[in-house]
Parts: structure tokens; sequence; C-alpha cells
């Protein structure tokens, strides 16, 4: 079977190029071509991860027959079906039992299968996710496949394009979850340059997280989402003597309390409703490496006891199995709540609160180090004119200025999307207001830091903020802009150049 390089199927699907002609065949009632014919023996694909052919399959689609004719055709293949009638319904079953592969279709009634893949990749987004859709519907394969559905199939569906689909769905992720495994392995290699800073609290920060990195202690990092906790997390590990050891991250409040414990501890085959087979879990997985655990004041008390275990004996139980296994794993917890403040509230084990605490490292806000803006800012603008092959001099002083003003209440997350966005957006050579997010350059300024505010700028960063300043108010024209300053335009051409070189130091 061919392909396109984006994963297109050539036989039973429309390649993405507007083609809507019927390849041919007959279509039976329920959107699958030849349904009536006897399905044939699954020829599951061994590929090289060696995955079982007993996959967990969830079919979406609000057509009870076609959902049922899919299902029972899937079932005779070898796997394992759960069927869903709307998107919601999908989403909701994601978040509660494990599949391997979503099938889609693309128009139903409430929630689109667009929207509910959204959804659902928003807190698995290695889960891969076929979409259904008919063939003059090539519009919505294509915004599907934006929302991130690794493939789409046309109807009426080809049961011999079909298995092959599914296969190469499969095989991708567990291709895809064997890349992940080698590079947390890989992640001594972290470039500490991520932690971008020269502020008083960064250098604390770094100096702090360098010497606890040599040590076994537990770490729990605080601070506000999009402070940058995972990247410390990394920078810790890629400073152990854990390095050489894979790292693993878990987001704690992207799953619920059945998923999560499975999730981190590994479960018996038929433990739950929809364990089908043996999992090992994360603990199992960082063995002689580092666990970061994401947004670990939101598990629930059952978790919070078994992890106080895992820290306290180095050993746990998958759930719904009795064997002990012995872990060597260095923990890293990070937290955007106040864990004391929970403790005194009763949501949270004051044990397990100190056992996590023993050494804390908090991240600032970046409206606590507002001098750190210009370096973040030139960080992702360097970032991101590279990725999008432009050629990006620099922000107006105006523009920095909004960017020195504003709270940023999503933090460094917020400041690199509102940068990349800039970049994306920019047609000229500096990034100026227009390109910035509308509320960037909205509201009252009233208590934020101000351009004139120069602290412990050097007299050279107030000139050079003074001629880009003075372009902007030009409206970029050179020339006037010399004239302003009262210097001719080969002065200000040097004085831009040298302005750009500081920029990317």
């Amino acid at each position: 079977m061919s392909s396109h390089p984006g994963g297109m199927l050539n036989t039973g699907r429309v390649p993405n190029t507007g083609d809507t002609r019927n390849t041919g065949g007959t279509r039976s009632a329920g959107g699958l071509r030849n349904a009536g014919m006897e399905p044939r023996p699954p020829q599951v694909a061994s590929g090289r991860s060696g995955r079982s052919p007993a996959a967990s399959l969830l079919v979406v689609d609000d057509d009870h027959n076609h959902r049922e004719t899919l299902r029972k055709l899937l079932d005779e293949w070898g796997y394992r079906v759960t069927g869903a009638e709307s998107g919601e319904a999908a989403v909701a079953l994601c978040r509660e039992r494990p599949f391997d592969l979503i099938l889609m279709d693309v128009r139903m009634g409430g929630m689109s299968g667009i929207e509910a893949a959204r959804a659902i990749r928003a807190y698995n987004p290695a889960i891969p996710i076929l979409i259904m859709t008919a063939y003059s519907d090539v519009a919505n394969a294509v915004e599907a496949l934006k929302a991130g559905a690794y493939d789409y199939l046309t109807k009426p569906l080809a049961f011999e394009a079909l298995q092959p689909a599914l296969e190469r769905a499969l095989d991708h992720a567990a291709l895809r979850s064997e890349v992940d495994v080698l590079r947390n392995a890989a992640a001594g290699a972290f470039d500490s340059s991520q932690l971008v800073g020269r502020s008083a609290p960064m250098r604390q920060l770094s100096a702090v997280a360098a010497t606890v990195a040599q040590s076994e202690a537990t770490v729990l990092i605080t601070g506000e989402s999009g402070a940058g906790k995972e990247v410390v997390a990394r920078l810790i590990h890629a400073e152990s003597s854990r390095r050489n050891g894979p790292y693993v991250a878990v987001n704690c409040a992207a799953l619920s309390e059945t998923l999560l414990e499975s999730e981190l501890f590994g479960h018996e085959k038929g433990a739950f409703t929809g364990a089908e087979k043996r999992r090992e879990g994360r603990f199992p997985a960082a063995d002689k490496g580092t666990i970061f655990l994401d947004e670990i004041g939101d598990i629930s008390p059952a978790v919070q006891a078994k992890l106080l275990r895992v820290i306290q004996e180095r050993e746990l139980q998958r759930v719904g199995g009795d064997q002990t296994i012995k872990v060597d794993v260095r923990i890293i917890a990070a937290t955007n709540k106040d864990l004391m403040q929970e403790v005194k509230e009763g949501r949270f084990r004051s044990d397990l609160y100190y056992r996590l605490n023993v050494v804390s490292l908090r991240l600032p806000a970046l409206r606590e180090r507002t001098e750190d803006i210009p370096l973040l800012a030139a960080h992702f603008l360097k970032k991101f004119a590279e990725k999008n092959a432009k050629r990006v001099k620099g922000f107006t002083p105006a523009a920095m200025d909004r960017m020195l003003k504003y709270a940023w209440p999503g933090n460094v997350r917020e400041l690199e999307n509102a940068v990349e966005r800039a970049v994306v957006l920019l047609v000229g050579e500096y990034i100026s207001e227009r390109e910035l997010p509308p509320g960037l350059t909205e509201g009252d300024d009233a208590g934020r830091p101000r351009r004139t505010d120069f602290g412990n700028m050097t007299l050279e960063e107030i000139e050079r903020m003074a001629v880009l300043d003075t372009l902007a108010q030009a409206g970029g024209n050179k020339s006037e802009a010399a004239r302003r300053l009262g210097i001719n335009r080969k002065t200000l051409l040097a004085k831009l150049e040298a302005a750009n070189n500081a920029a990317q130091r």
C-alpha cells in the first residue's frame, strides 16, 4: 500500500489535493464499501515495536448502524473495540479509560469530531486519531489534521484500506513512545541556557539548583503556571549524577484518579474496566533516573498515600497487583498551589508534604523580574525568527515598553507565545506594538515599570533605547530619525547595527 508523504492513503481515500472524484465500489447503508463481504483475517504488521495486535480502539459515530458495523468488523479483526455515540461521550471515555487509537466521524450532532479531537489531544496528545469524512468534505479533513488528527479516511470506507491505516497509526504511536523514552534517556544533553535571566532572583535560583542537582534530595518547585518549573526540573536532572538515566514527566492534573494511579504505578490485567493488559507505569520507567511530577497539589488522597510509600520505602505495587517492585528514582515535584495551606485545610497530607519539601525552590513570576524581559524576548525572537526564516532585527522601544509594563499573568509561557505571534505577523524588520497581542496594548499601566525608570541600565543601553524609540516615532524613516537625533544617517545605521548585535548577545 503506497502513501503520500503526509500519510494520506492512495487507496479508498482522497489525498489532500482537492480531488473529489468517487473511486467506485458499492456502498452499504452503513458507509462501508464491500461491507457485505466476509472480513479478511487480520494481517497485523509486526512492526519494530513488537506491539500486541489486541489494541484497544474507540469508534465514535452518531450513526448507530455505521458505528455497530464498524465495531463488529474491527472486533472480528482482533481489536478490542468500544463505541461512543457522540464527541462528548468520546472525551469523557478518554478521561477514564486508556485507548490505543480513536476512529471518529467528523460530522456529529453536538460536539464535532474536530472539536472532540482538540479536547482529547489537549490532555493526551500521544493518542492517534483517525477522522472519517465524506469525499466532498476534504476541507474538514484538512481542518482535522490541523487539530492534531493523525490521518483521515474518506467514506465509504474500504476495509482493504482501513486495516493498513489502523496498523500504520498504531505503529506510529508505538514508535513515538520509543522515541520519547530515548529522548528522556538523553535528557542530560539539556541546554541550561534555557534558564534565561540575569536578575537577582534568577541568579540565586540557578546557584541553588546547581548545588541541589549534585544531591539525591527530593525537590519541590513552586511558582505560578507558565513560570518555567519544568525547565528547572530538567536542568536539575541534566546536571545530576542521574543525567544518563531516564527523565520522565507526568502532568498529575491532566488525569483522573484511576488513570493517574495506573500511569504512575502501572496496573495488572483486569485491574479495572479497559485494563486488558499489564502496564508497567512511569515510576518503573524512570528507574535509575528522575521523575517529574507536575501539579502535585492536584492528586487525590489515595494517590498521595501510594506516593508517600514510594518515597519512604522505594517500592510500589501495581494497581490490582500484590507484587512489590523496587524502584530507584529521584523525585522532583512542582505545583502552583500553596501546599502548606492545602495541608492546613486537610486536602494534602502533611507527611507527604514534608517528604517532598526536602529542598524547596521558588520560581519567581515574570512580573517579579521585569529586568529579564528584554533578555527573554530577545531569546524567543531569535528562536522564532530562525524557525520562520525571517530576518528580524529587534523590538521597537514602544513595543519593549509595552512588554515591560505588562503584568504577564501567564508568565514566561505567555511572553513566548506573544513573541512567536509577533514574529509570524511581522512584515518589516522591527516588532512594533502592532504585532503584539491586543491585551498587551490595552489597559491601565499604573504601578507597572516604565521605560523612563532606567534603574541599573548603562549609558550605552539608555542611548540604544533612545535611538530605537526615535526611529519608531519617525515611523521607521531612518533619515528623519537621524535628523531628530542630530546625527547623520551613517552614524544612525552604525548605532542600529550595534543595537542589533547587543540584542543577539
